[in-house]
């Protein structure tokens, strides 16, 4: 169990430090609908649980030994391609922010300032439909059929993976509706950086995990 707790951790942290669901989050708050973040948050929350117990349920297809004794060629060379997959990822988007970098957030992040709760609600689901949100959630889902989980021990790795993944979201909007004047300057900084950093950010978090990932495939041989 607490190896498998110990493989989801980094991989929820990659989820937790992706770049476009904080900044979606922060452009909500800014708006005059601050009030939908909550069904944003809401929706984000959902949509990642959702995600990661489907990886767990569809990794249960992949055949494990019969013996502890035997490697688990299949989970491990699933890793190593899930790794690969988002060393690729974190490779392409470097590539990208250096050939064009970037002052200002994407154009469809400002059109957030003015959604309604039910559209803030259907974005924070969608935003888990991404390459890089499907790759770590099927690579919790192979961490726990490796680790030959219980369904009660499996509902725990669920829980640990969406609320370490869910945190650098909820924060800000909790506190944001706590305290909206005291926590507008911190927002904003946090916007001006992410608009400067996310893409380098988001490829170093990518091709570290994605290391990891193989790493822990390898070591299943």
């Amino acid at each position: 169990m607490l190896q498998a707790i110990g493989h989801i951790l980094p991989i929820a942290l990659a989820v937790a430090i992706s770049s476009v669901p904080i900044m979606a989050t922060i452009v909500i708050l800014l708006s005059p609908k601050r009030g939908s973040s909550a069904p944003f948050l809401i929706g984000w929350v959902i949509g990642m649980a959702l995600l990661v117990f489907i990886c767990i349920v569809s990794a249960q297809a992949v055949p494990t030994p019969r013996s502890a004794r035997q490697p688990a060629v299949a989970v491990a060379v699933a890793e190593m391609l899930v790794g690969a997959g988002l060393i690729v990822i974190a490779i392409v988007s470097f590539r990208r922010a250096r050939r064009n970098p970037v002052d200002a957030m994407p154009a469809w992040l400002d059109k957030l300032e003015s959604i309604g709760p039910w559209s803030a609600f259907g974005i924070g689901v969608a935003l888990n439909i991404r390459p890089k949100e499907l790759l770590l959630a099927i690579a919790a889902g192979l961490a726990v059929r490796g680790a030959g989980l219980s369904v009660s021990e499996s509902l725990i790795a669920i829980l640990v993976y969406t609320v370490i993944g869910a945190s650098t979201v909820a924060v800000p909007v909790i506190a944001t509706l706590v305290d909206a004047k005291g926590m507008e300057p911190k927002l904003l900084k946090m916007k001006e950086w992410l608009t400067r950093n996310n893409r380098v950010v988001t490829s170093v978090i990518l091709l570290l995990v994605g290391v990891f990932i193989i790493g822990s495939g390898i070591a299943r041989l």
